[in-house]
């Protein structure tokens, strides 16, 4: 391995030859260096990563990390990894060596996850500490897979926290309607909470819709883009599962409702998007509603789950909601399952029935 000046572009470049983790040799060049330790110090990080003893530090490791896997996710999921990785991980570990980082300095940084608290005494919560700790576990596993760690530390330390949310509250169509009668003085904000509750839209999904997704003809309601405010600027993004991409009918009303919005609304262009509010606008509107109601304050995410609850309680099966949802059948069922009724003692009463014939 050796560092050379290009005299004619008065830069820096690498020439470095080495066995990889496969055990077979390779040779590369890197040019471009302003400075010949800026070419030193990218020769030493690239030989760690690509021999078997990955010894740069993990904030060395995480740009390569950045550079695997950013193209293939959402930009957006990227930047929720990006901000848990540079805020909550690096701070504290990012200093060690890549093959250094052991199951007590996890359990030492898990510790002091656990101990924080913000100015007004709260705590992470159970399944904000586990996303931490995934994406920490996330990029020792890239590095075992594909740059030579032997095991993941994480293995041995465990992760904390809980990949269960905490308990989701939900207004019977009676509480919304209170809420619903307070909104009317803004007809925007009126029928996009109609739209969410009604038809248990996510938040995104609500934010994107263009007129042309509407089949007010049929009742039907399309949705195929979901709505992200990322480094401020408006990005329409692909939904967020392949199950989200879907048609529902919606009710009557509800098909009304929307018939006469469209109407006063006028100056909508059929391809732009119906609501152009933020969701911090969103979230404003909601603490306003649920004050003048009087009622207890809600996430906007708990309307899609009061839909879920009042089509339990209509007796709808499983497969019938997660179509409606955009969800799996698995997923409904392992979110919602505590609001289905208990059939334990009728199964009981079946079984015996049928041992007495």
């Amino acid at each position: 391995m050796a560092v050379y000046k290009d005299a004619k572009r008065g830069t820096w470049y690498s020439q470095v030859s080495y066995v990889d983790n496969h055990g077979e040799r390779q040779r590369t060049t890197k040019r471009g260096f302003a400075t010949r330790k800026a070419a030193v110090e990218w020769e030493k990080n690239y030989l760690a990563l690509h021999t078997n003893a990955p010894s740069m530090t993990l904030n060395a490791f995480y740009k390569q990390y950045e550079e695997d896997k950013m193209p293939r996710v959402k930009l957006n999921t990227w930047l929720t990894k990006k901000h848990v990785i540079e805020t909550k991980i690096l701070p504290e570990l990012g200093e060690i060596k890549l093959s250094e980082i052991t199951a007590a300095d996890i359990l030492r940084w898990e510790n002091g996850l656990l101990s924080y608290r913000d100015r007004t005494g709260a705590g992470y919560s159970q399944t904000y500490l586990r996303t931490i700790c995934t994406e920490l576990s996330s990029m020792l596993n890239h590095a075992c897979r594909f740059y030579g760690l032997r095991s993941n530390p994480m293995a041995t330390a465990g992760k904390i926290g809980s990949t269960q949310h905490d308990e989701m509250k939900i207004w019977t169509p009676e509480q919304y309607e209170r809420f619903a009668e307070v909104m009317r003085d803004k007809p925007m904000s009126y029928h996009a909470f109609e739209l969410l509750y009604w038809c248990g839209l996510r938040l995104g999904e609500l934010l994107a819709l263009t007129k042309a997704d509407f089949d007010l003809d049929n009742d039907l309601l399309s949705f195929t883009k979901s709505y992200q405010r990322l480094n401020r600027k408006d990005v329409i993004t692909t939904p967020k599962t392949a199950k989200s991409v879907r048609k529902i009918v919606m009710p009557k009303f509800l098909t009304e409702e929307m018939r006469e919005f469209f109407r006063l609304a006028k100056y909508l262009n059929p391809r732009d998007r119906i609501f152009q509010m933020s969701k911090s606008y969103m979230h404003h509107e909601m603490d306003r509603g649920c004050k003048e109601a009087g009622l207890d304050r809600i996430r906007i995410h708990d309307l899609r789950h009061s839909h879920v609850s009042l089509l339990i309680e209509l007796e709808y099966s499983i497969p019938a909601i997660a179509e409606r949802m955009g969800h799996e059948s698995t997923d409904i069922t392992f979110q919602y399952a505590h609001l289905f009724p208990n059939k334990q003692s009728s199964m009981a009463k079946d079984l015996d029935t049928y041992r007495g014939k």
